[in-house]
């Protein structure tokens, strides 16, 4: 079969060509013009929109990583669409399909998309900061960076540790950083013979020395229960979270010293600390500041 063209045919080819490199080189041109420069403004808009918000002082430092990426994504977004405009392609069909294609793909990623929205509710609701440390679900570390994905926190013993936001946000959560203070109880056994009054205040001395001890709300020293041959007293200290390791490390020594000190009959069979429970006086101490709530 003869495949040879006429040159009545290859002339009518050429017109096509031209006409169509007429047509559409233009329109090419001006949409790589566009992706181009786009892009150099969408840079240049990150840049600005990340010193603008680094100026800004009442703003928490975790949204602004992610306000200047959804600025540069959305700037890309419109880049892209203005680009294909240019070549003729019907944007609302290809937006049709886009989102045909996201609801397919969401569908299939729905682990990863409540991910998202768990992210989006934590960075709403702020439950914790950067820099608090964090219990949740049988894992605790101090926050380091909060994502739209995952949650990266540092364990105490310097691990890293990375956290799905949808596991975070569906477990119980203890924040040990986010209130102003933090309580100590410790629990006293001493000799049933032993002077209470003397003990009290021996507790209360020991308190007002212990580094990290807060002042106001006073330490407090009530009798916890009285039998077997001893006395149990509670000694509630407020200190502030970051001070509470070093309550708890300094505080038990040294009551056990200075109750020994006073002689036989005062020497602790038991010096512990506890967790008051939910009923426990000594979590509402009187005059304690609202900001302990």
């Amino acid at each position: 079969m003869d495949m040879t063209l006429t040159p009545q045919q290859l002339s009518h080819v050429a017109d096509l060509a031209w006409a169509w490199s007429a047509l559409f080189l233009p329109r090419l041109a001006a949409a790589l013009v566009i992706l181009i420069g786009g892009f150099f403004v969408v840079d240049w808009l990150g840049r600005l929109t990340r010193r603008v918000l680094a100026r800004v002082a009442h703003m928490d430092v975790t949204l602004k990583p992610i306000l200047v990426a959804l600025v540069r994504y959305a700037m890309i977004i419109l880049v892209v669409i203005a680009a294909l405009s240019q070549l003729g392609i019907q944007t609302t069909s290809l937006l049709a399909v886009v989102g045909a294609a996201g609801l397919a793909i969401g569908l299939a990623l729905q682990g990863t998309l409540s991910n998202i929205a768990a992210g989006i509710m934590l960075l709403w609701l702020r439950p914790f900061r950067l820099g608090d440390f964090i219990e949740v679900g049988g894992h605790s570390g101090a926050v380091e960076e909060i994502g739209l994905f995952v949650c990266q926190l540092r364990t105490y013993d310097g691990l890293y540790l990375v956290l799905p936001n949808s596991q975070i946000w569906n477990a119980a959560l203890t924040n040990f950083t986010r209130n102003a203070g933090r309580l100590v109880s410790i629990n006293v056994a001493v000799p049933a013979a032993a002077d209470l009054a003397r003990v009290r205040q021996t507790l209360l001395g020991v308190a007002g020395q212990t580094p990290s001890a807060l002042k106001e709300p006073a330490p407090a020293v009530f009798v916890d229960n009285i039998g077997g041959g001893a006395q149990v007293l509670t000694l509630a200290v407020w200190t502030t979270p970051q001070g509470a390791g070093t309550v708890e490390r300094a505080i038990i020594e040294a009551i056990k010293s200075a109750l020994e000190a006073l002689g036989e009959a005062f020497v602790p069979s038991a010096i512990a600390r506890v967790t008051p429970p939910d009923t426990d006086p000594s979590r509402y101490l009187a005059g304690r500041n609202p900001v302990y709530y």
